[in-house]
């Protein structure tokens, strides 16, 4: 299907259902890196029959409510990044290591034992899964290389640099496949970068430029500040953003929602298409659509509308599935009554 202007979209991850998930245990935990089988409601021999049920059932209220960019809401996955790091080559998640997470706590994470490789495609048959149930345009997320290689306890390459540019390898594989496989836009996340400025200019910029050498098919990158239900502040302003002005990256994914960025930052990156985060993930409570409308026209003093994706803040997993449904509802009637505006 042609995408319309101001096209509606998640950033990745749509609400899991509580048949298929132990929401309590995800609410009370950070975002896994190392496999987290526990949090499965669902035995292991029907498991990935109901991951499948339970993705038909995440294109469908995407579907239904209007979004013209869709994801597999990131069913299947314990979190955004373990689902791909945990099946490389390299790295003993059975005897992980322990890694700071972005809020400065202690958490166990894959421990690189071996060289970095991916042995198979990873989210290739979820993908052409994602594209057999929908005809509207499909978008799928990995994880990034900065990003994993900070989720990660490096005992094999000589620094975090190094382990950084080796799984750039891995995710630059990925991103081919997953094209070929019919994706429209790949999503690489790399919620770190903001969280770890420094390291990022030092060699992240370079690891993800890595991990989308030779890639032709479109592509995003996605920065935030961290879940809302786990990271609670939220800074006035990106630590790490216009650095992406000279990346090959066709989209950039931001938050403005919940901290009300100042979007003066939009104006170094006036050549990319800006997935604009308009859904307050903070709250269950669901937007009206002038709202999330308003929320958006304050990137056009920056932008044309034609280079605006209106999406969430970051993922909707911690959100309940009536708040979800009610939000991207919003968001769509947004871009509807600012479609009649612009027209």
């Amino acid at each position: 299907m042609a995408t319309p202007l101001l096209p509606t979209s998640l950033v990745g991850s749509y609400a899991q259902p509580d048949w298929l998930i132990d929401r309590s245990r995800l609410a009370g935990r950070f975002p896994p890196r190392v496999r987290a089988t526990e949090l499965w409601r669902v035995d292991p021999e029907f498991l990935a029959q109901a991951q499948d049920d339970a993705t038909l059932l995440a294109i469908r209220a995407q579907e239904d409510a209007g979004l013209d960019i869709i994801t597999d809401g990131e069913i299947r996955r314990e979190s955004y990044s373990n689902h791909f790091a945990t099946a490389l080559d390299g790295v003993d998640v059975d005897n992980p290591g322990v890694a700071l997470d972005r809020s400065g706590h202690p958490n166990p994470v894959p421990r690189i034992t071996g060289p970095i490789a991916r042995p198979h495609p990873v989210q290739v048959d979820d993908l052409r899964f994602l594209r057999a149930h929908t005809d509207r345009t499909i978008k799928m997320t990995v994880p990034g290389p900065f990003t994993m290689s900070q989720q990660a306890q490096n005992d094999h390459y000589p620094d975090a640099e190094a382990a950084a540019m080796a799984y750039a390898v891995a995710v630059n594989a990925e991103i081919r496949d997953l094209h070929a496989a019919g994706a429209d836009i790949v999503q690489i996340d790399e919620p770190y970068m903001q969280a770890r400025p420094d390291a990022a200019r030092a060699y992240g910029l370079a690891a993800l430029n890595a991990a989308l050498e030779g890639v032709t098919g479109t592509t995003a990158v996605h920065i935030c500040f961290g879940y809302a239900a786990i990271i609670h502040e939220r800074p006035e302003g990106y630590s790490f953003l216009p650095e992406l002005a000279g990346c090959p990256v066709d989209q950039i994914s931001i938050e403005t929602a919940q901290s009300g960025l100042d979007l003066e930052v939009l104006s170094d990156l006036t050549d990319k298409t800006i997935i604009l985060g308009v859904i307050d993930l903070s709250t269950p409570e669901i937007e009206t659509a002038e709202e999330v409308a308003a929320r958006t026209r304050r990137a056009f003093d920056r932008i044309p509308p034609g280079q605006v994706v209106l999406a969430t803040d970051c993922g909707m997993k911690y959100l309940p599935r009536a708040s979800a449904e009610g939000k991207m509802r919003a968001m769509s009637d947004a871009a509807q009554l600012l479609r009649a505006e612009l027209a």
